[in-house]
């Protein structure tokens, strides 16, 4: 596996990546939340603007990204069907190496939670904000 720099080609993935986890996994983790905004123009916006911060891990395909800001990553998501192959320990190793320092995550997603707890990352906050509709608990995590 390789990681490397997003490109305008890799936008459309990204969109559909982010479409299908929050289709997927957030939707499922908190129903109350109003997921309609998030379709796919919105994402396409998003990565229309944001590919330049993005970070891909791949092998023949892409199989996951990081989107970065300032060191905080502020998405980061595995193809469903790559998951459990090792690709989001290779890209969040990649990021760290490359300055991420902190990450939120919701307080419910409990594997997102295990798998940054195993890699070294530390909760330091704990905090409810408004979010799609809902009031939603999030942690935040930072690595030394």
């Amino acid at each position: 596996m390789i990681c490397r720099d997003a490109t305008t080609d890799d936008v459309a993935w990204l969109t559909a990546v982010a479409l299908d986890n929050y289709r997927a996994v957030f939707a499922s983790l908190l129903p109350d939340c109003d997921w309609a905004p998030f379709d796919e123009a919105h994402f396409r916006a998003r990565f229309s603007e944001a590919w330049p911060r993005v970070r891909i891990v791949a092998d023949a395909v892409p199989l996951g990204f990081a989107l970065v800001t300032d060191g905080h990553v502020d998405m980061f998501f595995v193809d469903r069907s790559a998951q459990g192959r090792g690709v989001g320990a290779r890209l969040l190793g990649d990021v760290q190496d490359r300055g991420a320092r902190s990450l939120e995550t919701f307080a419910v997603n409990l594997a997102a939670r295990r798998f940054y707890e195993r890699a070294g990352w530390r909760v330091v906050a704990r905090y409810s904000r408004p979010f799609a509709g809902a009031e939603c608990d999030f942690v935040r995590y930072e690595r030394t």
